[in-house]
Formats: structure tokens, C-alpha cells, sequence
């Protein structure tokens, strides 16, 4: 996929794809009639997923013009799993579950089989993991959030919250009520944009 900008020589040194690579390559919103079908319904799994290949995924959905909404995906992140049971990375995972090491870490196809191979062998090695989608995907669930930045959290009642700024802990229904210029500010600042389409939700369900 093009991402439409040019790609850094440092992030090509790190995942391999370059300027070359992606010239002729169609843009996102190209690709999204034959994406779309493929997320309908389906679970999402990854390696440290839900705080980067989820997020930037539901960023590109958006500014693509798209209203599928990925919060209704099951997520299943492998790293989060690992780290709840042995705090390492995706390399020293791969040889700590599949005693091997891992080639051409950081590409692509790579990491995803790694991720894949290390998945099975977490469900070998340890019993007391679901085996069902839903019960993993909360166990390699961290931290509990509306939006996938982790800017709108859930108190323990289960209303969205504020995690940041001088309204930290507080709930957003309450604050866009005493402060609604606050909702403005937000939808102007370099906040993600399903940040703001959760924002949205809650302001227009207060109507």
C-alpha cells in the first residue's frame, strides 16, 4: 500500500519496504472494497496490536471516508499476553516459546508468522489461557479504553473517562456538560480521529 509520503531511510532500515517498493502500489482507499469485507465479522490478533496496528488501522479507516467501526472487533494481542506472563520482546518471545530464533525480524511476513507460531505455543505451555477469542482477547487486554490511544478509559462503573489533562479521572459525559468548549478544543487538537469519533458518540448520545 502507498502510504501517500515518502518512507524515512530509517523506518526502510527497519521493516525493509522502500520508496521503490510502493511507488505503483495503490493507495489505501483503493484497497478498502476488498478490505472491508475481510474485517466484517473477523477477530484481530497481532503483536503489540492493540497500541499500534489497531490504532493506525482505524486511523487510515477514517481518513479513507470508511465508518467501520473496529471497536466491535475481538483483539487478541500477543505481546500483552507474553508480558502479563514473561515481560520480553517479539524476537526473544519467538525463542523463548519456539526455541529458535527469529530471521528477518521487523518484516512484515516475518513478524506476523512469528506472532502466529508464538501464539500456539503460548496456549501449549500454559493451560489456564482461554481458548476462546472473546476470554483472550480480554486477558491480552491491558488497560481497558473506548478509543485504542487509551485517551478515554473506563471508571469502575464502566462510564468513559478522561486519562489525561486537568479533567484526568473524570467522566466525559460530565465534563462536556460544565465544559462543552472543551469538546471543541478537543476536535481541533492532533487527537487521533477515532478519538474524536468516540468524543462524538458520547456528546451526541447525551442529546
Amino acid at each position: 500500500v502507498n502510504p501517500g509520503i515518502p518512507i524515512p531511510e530509517g523506518v526502510t532500515a527497519i521493516h525493509g519496504i522502500s520508496n521503490e517498493d510502493i511507488a505503483d502500489a495503490p493507495a489505501f482507499q483503493q484497497i478498502l472494497p476488498e478490505l472491508l469485507p475481510l474485517l466484517q465479522g473477523s477477530d484481530l490478533a497481532g503483536y503489540n496490536s492493540n497500541k499500534f496496528d489497531i490504532p493506525m488501522l482505524a486511523e487510515e479507516l477514517l481518513r479513507a471516508g470508511s465508518d467501520f467501526d473496529l471497536s466491535q472487533c475481538r483483539s487478541v494481542d500477543v505481546q500483552n499476553i507474553f508480558h502479563k506472563k514473561e515481560q520480553r520482546t517479539l524476537s526473544a518471545a519467538y525463542a523463548f516459546y519456539c526455541q529458535a530464533d527469529l530471521k528477518n525480524a521487523h518484516t512484515a511476513e516475518a513478524d506476523v508468522r512469528a506472532t502466529y507460531e508464538v501464539l500456539k505455543a503460548q496456549l501449549e505451555r500454559y493451560p489456564d489461557l482461554p481458548k476462546e477469542v472473546p476470554a483472550l482477547s480480554d486477558f491480552s487486554t491491558m488497560h481497558r479504553a473506548a478509543d485504542f490511544a487509551g485517551f478515554i478509559t473506563f471508571d469502575a462503573e464502566g462510564h468513559e473517562q478522561f486519562s489525561f489533562g486537568k479533567y484526568k479521572g473524570q467522566r466525559v459525559s460530565h465534563v462536556l456538560l460544565k465544559d462543552p468548549g472543551y469538546y471543541s478544543w478537543l476536535q481541533n487538537a492532533d487527537f487521533p480521529l477515532f478519538t474524536k469519533k468516540i468524543l462524538t458518540a458520547i456528546r451526541l448520545r447525551q442529546r
